[in-house]
């Protein structure tokens, strides 16, 4: 993890936190923090499966805003852990919904970042009524382009971490990647799930950030998460329908947007950025253009913030 940008407010405990079960499998974990009668903000993490960090808070006045956050299933703190079963867009965009009814919000500011931004745009073109806006970061659509990218696209870029990815696998297999890591992340027994979910978490964390960053060990619960769920998605194409995020944007088309992108994201690389903010004419763009995909780089944490700063003074982005 890089040094922490001094453009962030400073560190906050949440004032109140608890377990809301959703269904008979899954508990999700949230948090308050905050101005209880600040601006609504609801605060997506991405992934799916990479849960929350402390850091999250601070990307907004704390005297300002109300800070909703959630481990979305299967996430963080949220049990089971890794579970895929009972885990789609869908289900997660009635949890949002059925958290802001616990929260009494009738209306909140929606951000969100990677995966954070695919769930920001369904939950919101689902429920356009409810939102008063969106910061997004490093937008996914979770097109298939998007995820072959992500699995192979990625190799131009980092040829020994693609290498690294793909040696586990046998060569008979290496045609269908994502199928190969999934059977293995989806499967009950350990010994497989484990190495396969770990490969799958370095191989993207070690490409967040535009800059080299000292290695840092990911946990079991970062590592099982990420790697379950976000192969689990893939394979399921988000759950949504093709580049739907994209056709639908006219239902939230009338609500400020501002879209934070890295320049040199290669996780989520600005195309689809681009697209989103090509088919939704009054968003706002802020293209970093000393950036990777990380939340925490000086310069979209700065853009972060200073979306967070505009839209609490006047409810818009310029």
């Amino acid at each position: 993890m890089p040094a922490i940008p001094t453009c962030l407010f400073p560190p906050i405990q949440p004032t109140r936190h608890g377990m809301l079960q959703v269904d008979a499998l899954h508990t999700i974990y949230w948090e308050e923090a905050g101005n209880p009668k600040g601006i609504p903000v609801l605060f997506l993490h991405g992934g799916p499966g990479a849960g929350l960090s402390p850091q999250h808070r601070r990307f907004f006045d704390p005297q300002q805003y109300r800070i909703i956050l959630f481990d979305q299933r299967g996430a963080g703190k949220s049990t089971p852990l890794g579970e895929w079963r009972e885990n789609t867009t869908q289900l997660l965009i009635d949890d949002i919904d059925t958290l802001r009814a616990q929260f009494g919000v009738d209306k909140w500011l929606v951000f969100g970042g990677s995966w954070g931004s695919t769930l920001a745009l369904a939950y919101g073109q689902a429920h356009p009524e409810r939102c008063l806006g969106f910061i997004l970061r490093g937008i996914f659509l979770c097109t298939a382009a998007e995820v072959d990218w992500f699995l192979h696209g990625v190799r131009w870029f980092y040829p020994e971490l693609y290498d690294e990815f793909v040696a586990p696998i046998p060569e008979a297999e290496r045609a269908d990647l994502l199928k190969a890591y999934t059977s293995r992340m989806l499967c009950d027994d350990p010994a497989v799930y484990w190495p396969a979910a770990r490969a799958w978490s370095r191989f993207e964390g070690r490409r967040v950030f535009l800059l080299p960053q000292p290695e840092d060990t990911a946990s079991d619960t970062l590592d099982l998460g990420v790697g379950r769920l976000e192969s689990h998605y893939m394979a399921n194409g988000g759950f949504l329908r093709e580049d739907q995020l994209v056709q639908d944007v006219g239902r939230i088309a009338h609500l400020p947007c501002v879209i934070v992108q890295g320049r040199y994201d290669v996780i989520c690389p600005p195309l689809s950025a681009h697209r989103l903010h090509q088919a939704w004419p009054g968003s706002r763009m802020r293209m970093v253009a000393d950036a990777g995909h990380g939340a925490l780089e000086a310069g979209i944490a700065k853009a972060l913030v200073g979306a967070t700063e505009q839209f609490k003074r006047s409810g818009r982005f310029d």
